[in-house]
C-alpha cells in the first residue's frame, strides 16, 4: 500500500476515532454525575424525615417536702399504749420542771428583793413597829417582824411567864423562819424526782422499742434495715427525750437549792437582828407598847 493510500485511510478514520474518543469521554464524565444525582435525593430524604432533637426535661426548682416516717409523729401514731403513755408520761414530767422552776424563780427573786427593802427601811425606824410598817404587807420579813413583836407582847401574861424571854422570841421566830422555808422549799422535791427518774423513763421506752425491733425480725426472717430502723429510731427517741426531761430538772433544783440558801440566808439573818433587839428591855417595852 502506497503512502498516499495509507493517508487517504488514515484521513477518513481520524475524524471517527476522534469522535468516538469524544462520545466515550462524555460518557465516563457522565455517569459519576447521574450517579451523584441518584444518590442525593435519598440523602435529602433522610435529612427531611430525620426527627427533630428532643427538648431538654425541665427541671422543678421547688423542693420535694418528704415526710419523715420516723419523727415523733410517726412515733405517736404507730406507737401503742406503752409507747403512748412513755410519752405521756415525759411530756408531764417535764412541764412541770418548768413550771416549778418559772415560779420557783419568781418567788425567791421576790424574797430577795424584799430582804433588799427591809435592810434599806426597817432599820432606819424610829420603832420597830414603824420599821414593820414600812414593809410591804406581803412581805416575808414583815411576817417575822410582827411574829417577833406578837411574841414579845403576849410574854407578859398567860402560861408565857413560865418561859423566859429569850427562849419565847426565839421559839417564834424560829417558826417563821420555818414557815417561809417550806414555802421556798414546795416544789424541788419534785424536780428531784424527776431528775432522778426521768432517765428510767426513757430507758423504758428504749427497751420496748428493742422488743419491737426483735419482734419485727422474727416477723420477718430478716435483719434488714426497713424492718427494725422504726423500733430503734423508738428507742433512741425515748432515749432522748428522757435525757432532755432529767437534765433541766436537775440543773434548776441545784440553782434553785443555791438561791433559796441565800435568801434564807438573809431571813435568819433579819431574825436574828430581831431577836437581839426585842430581847432587850427597850425593844420589848417599846414593842409591847407599840402591839
Amino acid at each position: 500500500m502506497s503512502i498516499i493510500q495509507s493517508f487517504k485511510l488514515s484521513s477518513k478514520f481520524l475524524p471517527r476515532a476522534c469522535a468516538g474518543l469524544t462520545l466515550a469521554g462524555f460518557i465516563l464524565l457522565a455517569v459519576p454525575v447521574t450517579g451523584l444525582a441518584q444518590n442525593n435525593p435519598p440523602a435529602a430524604a433522610a435529612t427531611a424525615t430525620a426527627p427533630a432533637p428532643e427538648s431538654p426535661p425541665t427541671i422543678n426548682d421547688a423542693t420535694e417536702q418528704v415526710e419523715n416516717p420516723y419523727g415523733l409523729s410517726a412515733l405517736w401514731a404507730s406507737g401503742d399504749f406503752v409507747a403512748r403513755g412513755t410519752l405521756l408520761a415525759l411530756v408531764v414530767m417535764s412541764l412541770g420542771s418548768w413550771y416549778i422552776m418559772i415560779t420557783k424563780w419568781i418567788e425567791q427573786t421576790q424574797l430577795l428583793r424584799q430582804g433588799q427593802r427591809a435592810h434599806a427601811s426597817f432599820w432606819n425606824a424610829a420603832s420597830l413597829r414603824d420599821g414593820a410598817n414600812r414593809l410591804d404587807a406581803d412581805s416575808a420579813f414583815r411576817m417575822v417582824a410582827e411574829d417577833g413583836m406578837q411574841a414579845a407582847a403576849s410574854h407578859e401574861g398567860g402560861l408565857a411567864k413560865q418561859v423566859d424571854l429569850n427562849s419565847w422570841i426565839l421559839m417564834s421566830l424560829q417558826r417563821s423562819i420555818d414557815l417561809i422555808n417550806n414555802r421556798m422549799q414546795g416544789g424541788l422535791a419534785f424536780l428531784a424526782t424527776v431528775g432522778s427518774t426521768a432517765p428510767f423513763v426513757g430507758l423504758f421506752g428504749t427497751v420496748w422499742g428493742i422488743y419491737h425491733a426483735l419482734t419485727a425480725i422474727g416477723i420477718a426472717g430478716q435483719a434488714s434495715i426497713d424492718v427494725v430502723a422504726g423500733p430503734v429510731g423508738e428507742s433512741l427517741i425515748m432515749t432522748a427525750l428522757g435525757l432532755a426531761v432529767a437534765v433541766p430538772a436537775v440543773l434548776g433544783y441545784n440553782w434553785m437549792v443555791r438561791r433559796n440558801k441565800v435568801a434564807m440566808d438573809r431571813v435568819r439573818g433579819f431574825a436574828a437582828d430581831l431577836h437581839t433587839m426585842l430581847v432587850g428591855g427597850k425593844a420589848a417595852k417599846s414593842a409591847v407598847r407599840g402591839s
